[in-house]
């Protein structure tokens, strides 16, 4: 007779404590072999299905499910920072490659090149950003474009929005005078939009700009800059970009835009068509004028 009394008492203690949600429901064990497992994998895609499959068909032990998941977040990212930490400068750098260009022959002979790279470290707080492009253009031996570009931008996070930045930047176009052009920018920035399909940014800050014209006159000038950065992942093989960046000046005024939409072709490859608007008010050598730009590009991801 004691051992029947005694016997749900020895059946509770036989279950492990973890196995029961904050309101006492049990966690069936298939239920939790499959989180486990999908949580071995670290495929994060993978855990959010599973946990929400498990949700769905065991609502009573959604906590539970929530907590297993939660614990495996704080371990990823106490590894991440770790790794971070110890790294050194040279290391945890990720990038892209991009690549175009077109040649014709026969009553006109043009030949054009465009290339652009980006690699972009991501610490704690703080992340880095390099970014270098050239466009060339030729035809029947006249230049009819040249321009290169070259930018360092630091970036400190001080909380999970707000970040402060800083911005080097040299510029060669001679299509529109320009032999160099240097700029230099701190300022302030938000992510108006975090989520998986949609982020949006945008900053703000004081700039200063040297140009060296090609007649060998210069000038430099105080202003404001403020840029944006929009994308859609529409799809998991479509995005859409946008970004832009303006600076203001007493006397001048400049834009450059840059519309994409970029395909996967693989894990690490990309197809992407480009529009390119660049606006420049009125220089020493030239009045305000607008170009586009479309380019198909090929886009390797590293």
């Amino acid at each position: 007779m004691r051992l029947c009394l005694f016997a749900p008492a020895l059946l509770i203690a036989a279950v492990p404590a973890h196995a029961y949600a904050a309101d006492g429901a049990l966690l069936p064990p298939a239920v939790r072999e499959m989180l486990e497992a999908a949580i071995a994998n670290g495929n994060e895609t993978e855990i959010a299905t599973v946990a929400k499959i498990a949700v769905q068909t065991n609502p009573a032990s959604a906590d539970e499910i929530q907590r297993m998941v939660g614990r495996w977040k704080e371990r990823t990212k106490a590894t991440r920072d770790m790794v971070v930490r110890e790294a050194r400068f040279t290391e945890l750098w990720t990038g892209r490659i991009e690549a175009g260009g077109f040649r014709s022959t026969g009553s006109t002979r043009e030949i054009g090149i465009s290339v652009a790279a980006t690699t972009t470290r991501t610490g704690i707080q703080w992340s880095h950003k390099l970014t270098a492009s050239a466009d060339y253009r030729r035809a029947n031996g006249v230049t009819s474009r040249e321009r290169y570009f070259g930018s360092y931008e630091p970036r400190y996070q001080f909380d999970p929005r707000g970040f402060a930045y800083g911005l080097a930047q040299f510029e060669r176009d001679t299509s529109i005078g320009y032999d160099a052009r240097y700029t230099g920018s701190v300022g302030v920035g938000y992510k108006l939009i975090v989520s998986k399909p949609v982020d949006l940014q945008a900053d703000v800050g004081p700039s200063i700009r040297h140009a060296k014209y090609a007649l060998g006159e210069r000038e430099t000038k105080l202003g404001v800059r403020g840029s944006m950065a929009f994308a859609w992942r529409a799809t998991p093989t479509l995005t859409l970009r946008q970004t832009a960046a303006g600076y203001a000046e007493s006397d001048v005024f400049s834009l450059n835009a840059l519309s994409s939409i970029e395909s996967k072709v693989s894990t690490r490859l990309s197809a992407a068509l480009t529009y390119t608007v660049q606006y420049e008010s009125e220089t020493i050598l030239q009045p305000s004028g607008l170009d586009t730009l479309s380019r198909l590009t090929l886009t390797y991801d590293f």
